[in-house]
């Protein structure tokens, strides 16, 4: 029998340390997670899962009036904040019992605290119990980040938004990625006055160009405000319990909401890393290798805390893969190339591959097809929101190398697309494909 309590001991219980230690568990290990809040991490708890769920609430503002267009007697409708959030967080509550009940299925141990490192085989439990493993997994995550700015800790992130008491009727988002963006259509449609404010000229950075500039003409047109190369001065709360929100240039916002959705670091502050050897970047991320093994041969790390790519199925493949070399004897490394990516905005986008600008730099010669339509539920609805599908191709080879769209069920779309970017596939074999009509997916194989 080892001399350790446990063959591997997880530090944190989202979606990659659940698949790390399900898959070590399979593999013969030993294994614990210890975890201080509630089993399911970031996306589950308090990201992606109740997000989804509020766009799903949210797009019933656009149905119930599109529905009238095609005949139904739909009557005045309200919405109630408390009934939708109630509700969503009931699922969240089932699916943190369901993620418990698969590690124990598994045979895994589940410590409801927080763990310390306290040296390269031993962690600290918040009630100063001292358990040893032969491999330690950080797996904690990343935080939201809040700018330093006089009167900041008026403000929200994604942490609590999902909690709010009321429903507001003026809501301030700070940032321009995924996150503000996400949540500035939820609020729109659920009849909020919403501005979001952004330190740079442009949102959505890193995504192509003329999706992100879609969405941004879609959003003005919806009536929401921006408020671009803006700089937080001050937030202070006012008599009839407002926000006012002051900027370093421009006339001050006042709103009831306040959410702050200026980026993710990774939350590894107080886990002792530092002093047990590991290695931390500048922005706090645990420097791993190809394994996601980090400066201290026995501690690896996977997910957020990491900082190499922020998503949830990125750090499953992560979890999974590090089970597999380290107690399955199979070692794996996880290719980074060709992640699809979305953003649940309304509409919402979806993207895989270079963009253009990336591929023009990269390869130098590019084709770029694009099909700008309006959907035909669109039509009848007398929606002049229009739909944007964009294949990037290399020119030499004719191989398909990004696609970008904007559009209903867009991020649905993309996911069977990018089997046939991440597969090499060329521009003729789209076109050789035969449309499936009426789509809106069609228009992939019908780009010129």
């Amino acid at each position: 029998m080892s001399s350790f309590n446990y063959d591997l001991l997880v530090i944190g219980a989202g979606s990659g340390g659940v698949r790390a230690a399900r898959i070590a568990a399979g593999h013969g290990a030993r294994v614990a997670v210890a975890e201080e809040h509630r089993v399911g991490g970031t996306c589950v708890i308090r990201g992606c899962v109740p997000k989804k769920l509020l766009v799903y609430g949210a797009h019933f503002a656009e149905d119930l009036k599109d529905a009238r267009r095609f005949g139904w007697n739909v009557p005045k409708c309200t919405f109630d904040w408390t009934v939708l959030r109630n509700n969503v967080l009931a699922e969240v509550d089932r699916l943190n019992g369901l993620y418990r009940q698969n590690l124990s299925n598994h045979q895994v141990t589940v410590l409801d605290e927080r763990a310390t490192v306290a040296g390269p085989h031993e962690v600290v439990l918040a009630g100063g119990r001292r358990l040893t493993a032969k491999v330690i997994l950080i797996a904690t995550g990343a935080t939201p980040a809040v700018p330093s700015v006089p009167g900041a800790e008026l403000g929200i992130t994604s942490n609590e938004v999902f909690h709010i008491e009321h429903a507001p009727l003026r809501v301030v988002i700070a940032g321009g990625g995924y996150i503000a963006n996400e949540f500035a259509g939820i609020f729109h449609e659920f009849g909020a006055q919403v501005t979001l404010v952004n330190r740079s000229n442009q949102i959505l950075r890193g995504y192509d160009e003329s999706v992100r500039d879609r969405l941004l003409q879609i959003s003005l047109g919806k009536g929401i405000e921006f408020r671009f190369n803006a700089a937080f001065e001050r937030i202070v709360r006012q008599a009839d319990g407002s926000l006012r929100v002051h900027l370093k240039d421009g006339e001050p916002i006042d709103c009831d909401q306040l959410l702050f959705a200026t980026g993710r670091r990774p939350n590894t502050a107080g886990l002792g890393l530092e002093a047990a050897g590991v290695d931390l970047d500048d922005q706090g991320a645990v420097r791993v290798d190809e394994y996601n093994r980090s400066s201290v041969d026995s501690i690896y790390a996977v997910g957020d805390v990491t900082n190499r790519v922020q998503l949830t199925p990125v750090a499953i493949r992560e979890g999974h893969a590090f089970a597999d070399t380290v107690f399955g004897g199979t070692p794996r490394t996880v290719d980074y190339r060709c992640i699809p990516c979305a953003v649940f905005s309304h509409p919402p986008l979806a993207g895989v591959g270079l963009t253009e600008a990336q591929a023009r730099e990269q390869l130098g010669s590019v084709k770029v097809y694009t099909s700008d339509f309006r959907p035909m539920k669109n039509v009848l609805a007398n929606r002049d929101e229009r739909a944007l599908y964009k294949m990037v191709v290399d020119a030499d080879t004719d191989r398909v190398v990004g696609l970008h769209m904007i559009g209903p069920d867009a991020p649905e779309i993309l996911q069977a697309a990018a089997v046939a970017v991440k597969a090499g596939l060329t521009k003729q074999d789209f076109d050789d494909t035969v449309a499936l009509h009426p789509s809106m997916a069609e228009e992939l194989v019908l780009l010129k």
